[in-house]
């Protein structure tokens, strides 16, 4: 049977509970303005009956407060962090593709590059072809000249800035990843410690929270938290919990109380993947020293978004397949042939290659190179394979050999990146220039000028030690136009070399078996021939310090000193018996604007560069306007789910206040009616 004190008990108990929902409701509306605080209440439930063996069987022993926790849905938080990475990706994606347009914009507040092309291709050109020998007008279309070389110039000094910029950026979150991580870390011994004793850290987890919410902007989170279990007693609950992090599919970055730090580190100059990289790109690396995958398929957030803005080739990567081992005669080191097959590999007006070493992957076996050859040679058919030959590092830098097993394995230099990145835009600009310089020179200097002298080139590139500028000889040419003529020339050459050999026992063999072929059809059969010979003797081999145009980049990009200096050295005739008047020349250059079968790019004229460009640009930023927009809406839809279930309500705390305060209320007058009971029993009752 309970005491005649158990009524003042099961009071007592109501008076707690009531007295703990009023402080949480307190503490509720005390941070209805706290980022990240989650609403907090009070769980309770009947406290177990008493057994008083009476016909009305067990009586209430009042309620209990088990705990006050924290409302939270942790499927939206899920949701909402998955999101977060691609409102990231696309924040930094959106902020720089619009710099990158308005680099390429032509609106004609700014002289871009329609302006300058038509100043040179049409006001200057129209001018000469007037007076094809007056000195004002040939220096008026160099100057234009000038001005395109300048414009080159200065993109691509802004597209090296801007690479600069993300680069840093890159540093930036990774340095902020850190201070994330290390925070989470120190938070989650903290939460082990306090939950350890039966306590909710409620306010400690909001802030573990918030920091993930900003964690998942930085980069794609996966997290996990699972009870810690008592070895010796399995069923008993520890209260402790093991709180993971991983990143980038699958790499851990949180660990209970531990963290794995992250640190940057510059790639050397002979560590670099594109021709037209900044020094000093950052590598990540764990601090256990291994490499952290920036390119890895599962990351987001803006770490993603920065590294294909930095990086992005549109999938443009060197890869081949290994075909020769060999050694080096001047060097001694060992060099490894890789054989190509992209388009994009076998112009090199298209190469984007390193100019002072890098890194080779052969078969996921990772070798530095110093130099490389590109190597063009035909086979029975006429038809071009194309090569290239690295020279591998000394053993300070490759402390392994390359051994045989390497033949027929995949080579690699740089990651495929499919995004559009700065590389991207540079190397464009590098084949347009390249292969424009090519076309324009090679008409100057198949005429002459007007003083009789023969032609001398207009574009070439400056050197990047000193003032000196690139000379381009024709020994180091690469270009179909030039190994066409190269053929030509060899034709008539072989037949001269082999009159009395190979040419006569052609012949006569012909003769046998064709006795009715005509003169005729014996010269077009012997031409076939020798072309057919000629094709397969001809290699052509351009080292990569070579004096050939892969040399000029829109960073150099340049006019002719000796043409700037004396623009009438500029040619306008391919006669050289004819009047100074004659212009045939200027014409085919007039032409090379707009004529596909003079010089094409991607399919189009050259004037027609910044419209392929821009496209991508256009294209790029209307997508990241677009995803961006997208996943921003998303992420305050699900924003509002979750405030909707753990947010602070103004209103149903007021509503939580009256309440509590009534039940305060009603306990407090059942103690007061149980003491006038007490001192009834107690004072006024006689025994």
């Amino acid at each position: 049977m309970p005491s005649q004190f158990f009524g003042l008990t099961i009071a007592y108990t109501g008076l707690l509970a009531s007295n703990a929902a009023l402080n949480t409701t307190s503490n509720n509306i005390a941070n209805v303005q706290t980022e990240g605080y989650s609403r907090q209440k009070v769980n309770q439930q009947a406290a177990g009956a008493l057994r008083v063996f009476q016909t009305f069987g067990c009586a209430g022993a009042g309620v209990e407060t088990l705990a006050i926790e924290r409302v939270r849905d942790e499927f939206y938080d899920g949701r909402y962090w998955d999101n977060n990475a691609k409102v990231g990706e696309y924040t930094q994606k959106q902020y720089y593709m619009t710099q990158i347009e308005a680099y390429f914009d032509d609106n004609g507040k700014n002289a871009g590059f329609k302006t300058v092309f038509d100043n040179l291709m049409i006001t200057g050109m129209q001018e000469l072809l007037k007076t094809p020998d007056d000195a004002a007008a040939k220096t008026q279309f160099v100057g234009y000249a000038g001005a395109l070389a300048e414009y080159f110039n200065g993109l691509a000094g802004n597209l090296e800035k801007l690479q600069k910029d993300v680069n840093q950026e890159i540093k930036l979150k990774v340095d902020e990843m850190n201070s994330l991580a290390s925070e989470i870390a120190t938070l989650n011994k903290q939460i082990n410690t306090i939950e350890l004793s039966g306590t909710k850290a409620n306010e400690l987890r909001d802030r573990r929270t918030l920091l993930i919410d900003q964690l998942s902007q930085i980069v794609d989170v996966d997290v996990t938290e699972t009870p810690i279990i008592d070895a010796n007693n399995p069923d008993r609950e520890t209260g402790a919990n093991r709180f993971m992090i991983k990143i980038a599919g699958g790499q851990i970055l949180v660990d209970g109380s531990e963290y794995n730090g992250l640190e940057c580190v510059a790639r050397t100059s002979y560590e670099k993947v594109n021709q037209t990289d900044i020094d000093g790109l950052y590598d990540v690396y764990w601090e256990n020293g291994q490499k952290f995958n920036l390119y890895n398929a599962a990351m987001g957030g803006a770490l993603k978004g920065l590294v294909e803005l930095r990086d992005g080739n549109n999938g443009e990567n060197f890869v081949g397949e290994v075909t020769e081992l060999g050694k080096d005669p001047n060097t001694g080191n060992d060099t490894v042939t890789i054989q190509v097959g992209k388009d994009y590999l076998k112009d090199l007006n298209k190469c984007n290659l390193s100019d002072k070493g890098g890194v080779i992957n052969l078969g996921n076996q990772e070798f530095y190179y110093d130099s490389w050859n590109c190597e063009i040679s035909f086979n029975a058919a006429g038809e071009p394979e194309y090569s290239y030959t690295f020279v591998l590092s000394d053993q300070q830098k490759n402390p392994k050999p390359v051994t045989s097993d390497r033949m027929g394995k995949t080579a690699t230099i740089g990651t495929s990146l499919s995004y559009q990145g700065v590389p991207y835009y540079m190397k464009q600009m590098n084949e347009w220039a390249r292969t424009f310089s090519q076309k324009f020179n090679d008409i100057l200097t198949s005429g002459y000028d007007s003083n009789g002298n023969e032609g001398i080139k207009m574009f070439t590139g400056k050197h990047a030690s000193d003032e000196g500028q690139y000379e381009f000889p024709d020994g180091f040419r690469y270009d179909s136009d030039y190994v066409n003529r190269v053929v030509e020339a060899n034709k008539a050459k072989y037949k001269e070399d082999n009159e009395n050999t190979t040419v006569k026992d052609f012949v006569d063999q012909y003769m046998i078996d064709n006795p009715a072929a005509t003169q005729e059809e014996v010269e077009k059969a012997l031409d076939e021939f020798v072309e057919r010979e000629v094709w397969l003797s001809l290699k052509i081999d351009v080292n990569v310090s070579d004096d050939s145009y892969y040399r000029m980049t829109a960073m150099n990009f340049d006019i002719l000193s000796a043409m700037e200096i004396d623009p009438s050295r500029l040619a306008n005739r391919y006669d050289k018996g004819e009047g100074v008047e004659q212009n045939d020349l200027l014409e085919d250059i007039r032409d090379l604007a707009t004529d596909k079968t003079r010089m094409s790019f991607r399919g189009s004229s050259a004037t027609e560069f910044l419209q392929c460009i821009l496209s991508d640009v256009a294209l790029n930023s209307q997508r990241a306007n677009t995803f961006y927009g997208s996943f921003r809406d998303i992420a305050g839809t699900i924003d509002t789910q979750r405030i909707s279930i753990s947010g602070v309500d103004e209103d149903e705390e007021a509503v939580n206040l009256v309440k509590y305060q009534n039940g305060y209320n009603l306990a407090s007058k059942m103690i007061q009616t149980l003491t006038e009971i007490y001192d009834k029993l107690i004072l006024e009752t006689g025994v």
